[in-house]
């Protein structure tokens, strides 16, 4: 019974999938008038089309650069915050522990006002590195407090023998504390990195020039007023989501040690 059940849940999860795959090798009218999953010609042509009209290539680029950039921009200062909050000791460090895990409360929608008048302030808006910027810090808090979970339960006897060693503290946070977290590292990649591919409104409130904008704003090209073109659309998201989904299964062992490694650490 429970197999049927995840069964039924796995097959209602991958359907809209399926269904996107499907519409973008039909027609126009074939969406419509077919409801199969099996297109009946196969038109690989929108995929030619999706590319070159929506100039895909060049936010697809944009994409890559932002996502990778963003990804590890967080890794390092997340990971060193982290680390620091664990080890480091000072007076304050749990209050500003706890401010950092209170922006996590704060819906992303509700900063965009004054992030927007900080960036123009520092004349950041429309500039790929005010982007980052706002990215990063967009998933900081919830790095942190994966990393920091994960640090507190490290034990301190391998920072021990590294100290012996001759290692500093950012020696023990480069040699020790990052190769052990490295399964928490990979939850930290591919949330994040789905964050960004993934990340519209933002894009639209920091960019003005078009040729600056990521992959998300592309697909909006095949929406007009009176009529969307759904086969290029669909076959746009499929484009879209190709990457994620590689970096998903390349990744997926490592996600499921990192989810645990909170628990149990060694």
């Amino acid at each position: 019974m429970i197999h049927l059940l995840l069964l039924v849940v796995a097959a209602s999860c991958l359907f809209p999938l399926l269904w996107m795959v499907s519409s973008s090798l039909k027609t126009q009218e074939e969406i419509f008038r077919n409801m199969s999953l099996l297109p009946a010609k196969l038109h690989f042509e929108n995929y030619y089309h999706a590319w070159m009209e929506g100039g895909f290539g060049r936010y697809f680029l944009n994409s890559i650069f932002y996502t990778a950039s963003v990804v590890i921009g967080i890794i390092i200062v997340s990971s060193l915050a982290a680390y620091g909050f664990s080890r480091l000791k000072f007076r304050g460090s749990n209050l500003l522990f706890y401010m950092f895990m209170a922006a996590m409360m704060i819906p992303i929608p509700g900063s965009f006002v004054p992030l927007y008048i900080l960036l123009n302030k520092l004349h950041l808006r429309n500039t790929a590195f005010g982007y980052i910027l706002a990215m990063i810090n967009v998933g900081l808090s919830t790095s942190i407090f994966m990393l920091k979970t994960f640090f507190d339960k490290m034990p301190k006897e391998l920072e021990d023998a590294a100290r012996i060693d001759g290692c500093s503290k950012l020696g023990i946070w480069r040699h020790v504390a990052l190769p052990l977290s490295g399964p928490v590292l990979a939850v930290v990649v591919v949330f994040n990195a789905l964050n960004v591919w993934n990340e519209y409104v933002l894009a639209l409130i920091i960019f003005d020039s078009k040729h600056l904008m990521p992959l998300q704003v592309a697909l909006t090209t095949f929406q007009g007023e009176f009529i969307t073109r759904y086969p290029l659309l669909m076959a746009g998201l499929t484009i879209t989501a190709i990457p994620i989904i590689i970096i998903y299964l390349l990744m997926q062992k490592y996600i499921v040690k990192g989810v645990t490694a909170g628990a149990v650490v060694g």
